[in-house]
């Protein structure tokens, strides 16, 4: 693989350890056929210059990255749903793959998937994902991004020749999976899981890692978990003003689906309003 400057992995996932993450195996899919690569964004990870056979290898068939994370893990966490508080959730067809730098930025960023196979999570889902659902994430992410909502950016949409079953749309539906970048999958929902559980051990190793990891400035603060929420809750609520303001309808607004660092992601039913009516 071509490695360019701009290639700085900094895999951290795993310092959390077990309690928060899965080893987990992608899928072996019947078929790799590039729809769409972000070459955009990935200049500004050092992979602009992948080859189309290099990209799928690593975005269709999910080979490491140099130096990266050596396994995908699939994530842990609870949500509230729908204002009911579901323990029974995790990443179900997605897991994080990588983890690398921004150049410019010196963001941290993950490499985060969507149909990508089962996981410990995927309870009787099949763990895919329609190449229409990733496409409305193409567009969705793209449009945020223009208008200038923090979200992720959709990296890469590989169709994978499956036939899917859906209840919400004409089936038998193409398969397809897509990776996403995006600054955190640490989601409100892995503060949850770990406090249902009653293990303040594991909050704490918690606040710590994303103080360290995205929030370094609050390291000297004298309570650093209240001054971690208050800095997450007001990313949280520009984040919601920026949507109003674009006109965005989030259609699975749960505790699951927000992160800590204030980005929009994971975009599943959503709608952007024609116009503006506070009614």
């Amino acid at each position: 693989m071509p490695v360019s400057p701009a290639y700085r992995p900094d895999p951290r996932l795993q310092k959390l350890g077990a309690d928060f993450a899965d080893p987990v195996v992608a899928a072996d899919f019947p078929q790799t056929i590039l729809r769409f690569r972000n070459d955009r964004a990935a200049a500004t990870v050092g992979l602009d210059g992948l080859t189309d056979a290099e990209w799928i290898a690593h975005f269709g068939r999910f080979q490491p990255l140099p130096d990266n994370l050596p396994v995908p893990l699939a994530q842990r966490y609870h949500g509230h749903q729908f204002r009911t508080y579901n323990p029974d959730l995790g990443d179900g067809r997605g897991f994080t793959f990588a983890q690398q730098r921004e150049a410019g930025s010196d963001r941290l960023l993950d490499f985060g998937t969507k149909g990508s196979g089962k996981t410990p999570w995927s309870r009787t889902a099949d763990g895919r994902l329609t190449l229409k659902g990733g496409m409305r994430e193409v567009l969705a992410t793209a449009m945020l991004e223009a208008l200038g909502v923090p979200t992720s950016r959709s990296f890469s949409l590989i169709e994978t020749g499956e036939d899917l079953d859906r209840s919400d749309e004409p089936s038998p539906t193409r398969s397809a999976v897509l990776v996403r970048l995006s600054h955190s999958h640490i989601r409100f929902g892995t503060f949850q899981r770990q406090a249902f559980l009653e293990r303040p051990d594991n909050v704490a190793k918690l606040v710590d890692y994303v103080i360290e990891t995205y929030y370094p400035e609050l390291a000297s603060a004298p309570d650093s978990a209240a001054a971690l929420l208050r800095a997450v809750t007001a990313r949280s609520a520009r984040l919601a003003a920026r949507w109003m303001a674009a006109g965005f309808v989030h259609g699975v607004l749960n505790t699951d689906n927000m992160n800590i660092t204030g980005e929009s992601f994971d975009y599943g039913p959503y709608r952007f309003l024609p116009r503006n009516d506070p009614n």
